[in-house]
C-alpha cells in the first residue's frame, strides 16, 4: 500500500515512476510496471518474455530462485527505459534480499514489522526488525514508519552504525486524522489533506510514510498538491477492495456487501478488522468471513481479531501447495467462537451465505491470503491493470 501512495502521489507530481512490487495477484506481469508520462503499464508478455530469457542466458546455468531472476529481469526492463524514479519492494526480510542491491538508493523505508515469515526471518519482532534493518545504507534517509520499540531500537541502533539519518513516525513526523481529514506534520510543517481513498485507519500511517519518504528527498518538487491528488487516486487491489462488479457479487445477498482483503498474519487481520469495525460503527451489517490461508502462516492468530465481530466464517480451498485445508480453518474457528462451515470454492461459499438466516443483508469478507485474492479477482474477471 505504501508503494502504491509512493506511485499515486510521484505521478500527481508528473514524475515518470517504474515500480517492482511481489506478489502479483492474477498475471506475474503484474510485478513490473513501466513509467509512462500520464502513468504507468504492466509489461507486455513478450518484453518480459525477453528479459527473462536475456538473464536466464546471462546466469548460464548458475542456480537462482525464481524471484531472483524475477529481479534481475526488471531491472533489465528498468534500464532500458529510464524513469524519474523507481519504486522497489522488497520481497521477504531486506538484508539478503534481491532487491538490497542498489548502493545508494535516494532512500529506503520500512514499513511497519510484523511476525511473518518467521521460518526464514527469525521467530521474534527483534530478529525481524534485523532482517527488515538490513536495506538501510551508509548516509541515505530512511523513513520508518510505526514500529513497536522492539523494532525501533533494532532499527536505530543500524542507523546509527552506518550513519543513515532517520525520519521515525511519532518523532520526526506525525500523522492523524481529524475532521475527517488526513493530517501530517513534520519539521517542514503541517499537511492538512483528504482521507486516502484506500479504506481503513492502517491507511493513514501508510500514507504518512509515504509522504515522509517523499519529504526525505529534499526539493524535489512534491508538493501538497501531488499528495492530495495521490491520496483521491491512489489504487490497490485487493486491499479492502470493494467488488461491485463482475461475475462474483450478483451471487451475493441482493443488498449486501462483498469486500475482498489480501491479509494473512496476525497484524493485517487486526488492521482489516479494525477498519470493517469503522464500517460497522457506521452502517451496521452482519460480517461474513470467507477465509483461505497457507498452512505456514498463524490461523488462530488471524482469526482471534474478528472474534466478536463476525456472524460466521465459512472456509474454502486454495489452489495453491501447502495450503490449510478448509475443514482445519472452521475447526479454528470454532476454537474462538466462530461459527462455522466448509465450501468447495468462493462461488458455493457466496450461493450459502445468500440462505443464511441474518436479520440484515450481511457485509462478506473473503481475506487470508493474496493467492486467495487472486483466485477472486480472476474468478471475478477483474484483473489488475
Amino acid at each position: 500500500s505504501t508503494i502504491a501512495f509512493l506511485r499515486a502521489m510521484l505521478e500527481a507530481a508528473g514524475r515518470t515512476v517504474h515500480v517492482y512490487t511481489s506478489p502479483n495477484l492474477v498475471r506475474v506481469n503484474e510485478r513490473f510496471r513501466l513509467g509512462r508520462p500520464g502513468g504507468g503499464v504492466l509489461v507486455s508478455d513478450a518484453a518480459l518474455a525477453d528479459a527473462l530469457s536475456e538473464c536466464e542466458r546471462a546466469n548460464a546455468g548458475s542456480p537462482i530462485t525464481v524471484f531472483e531472476i524475477t529481479t534481475a529481469a526488471g531491472l533489465l526492463l528498468f534500464s532500458r527505459q529510464p524513469a524519474d524514479m523507481l519504486l522497489l519492494e522488497v520481497g521477504l526480510g531486506g538484508r539478503l534480499d534481491a532487491t538490497n542491491v542498489v548502493e545508494r538508493p535516494a532512500a529506503t523505508v520500512i514499513t511497519s514489522v510484523s511476525l511473518d515469515h518467521v521460518e526464514y526471518l527469525g521467530d521474534s519482532i527483534v530478529k525481524i526488525a534485523a532482517e527488515k534493518a538490513g536495506i538501510l545504507k551508509p548516509g541515505v534517509p530512511a523513513v520508518i514508519a510505526p514500529q513497536t520499540d522492539e523494532a525501533r531500537g533494532v532499527i536505530e541502533r543500524q542507523a546509527a552504525r552506518l550513519g543513515a539519518p532517520l525520519a521515525v513516525a511519532g518523532e520526526h513526523w506525525l500523522v492523524s486524522q481529524e475532521h475527517g481529514r488526513l493530517v501530517y506534520q513534520d519539521e517542514h510543517g503541517l499537511l492538512d489533506l483528504p482521507r486516502p481513498r484506500l479504506f481503513g485507519r492502517h491507511q493513514l500511517d501508510n500514507a504518512g510514510t509515504a509522504i515522509a519518504a517523499l519529504r526525505s528527498l529534499g526539493d524535489a518538487g512534491i508538493g501538497a498538491a501531488a499528495f492530495e491528488t495521490g491520496l483521491l487516486k491512489v489504487d490497490w487491489p485487493a486491499r479492502l477492495q470493494r467488488l461491485t462488479a463482475g461475475r462474483l457479487p450478483p451471487l451475493a445477498p441482493e443488498g449486501g456487501e462483498l469486500w475482498l482483503d489480501g491479509a494473512h498474519n496476525p497484524e493485517g487481520g487486526r488492521a482489516v478488522a479494525a477498519a470493517i469495525a469503522d464500517m460497522e460503527e457506521r452502517v451496521p451489517r452482519p460480517l461474513v468471513l470467507v477465509v483461505g490461508m497457507l498452512a505456514t502462516k498463524d490461523l488462530e492468530g488471524f482469526l482471534r481479531n474478528f472474534a466478536g465481530l463476525a456472524r460466521r466464517l465459512i472456509a474454502v480451498p486454495i489452489h495453491q501447495e501447502n495450503t490449510l485445508p478448509p475443514d482445519a480453518i472452521a475447526a479454528a474457528a470454532r476454537r474462538i467462537g466462530i461459527p462455522a462451515e466448509v465450501s468447495d470454492g468462493i462461488e458455493p461459499a457466496l450461493a450459502g451465505i445468500a440462505r443464511l438466516d441474518v436479520e440484515a443483508s450481511p457485509r462478506i469478507l473473503i481475506t487470508g491470503s493474496l493467492y486467495l485474492a487472486g483466485e477472486v479477482l480472476a474468478q471475478n474477471g477483474t484483473l489488475p491493470s
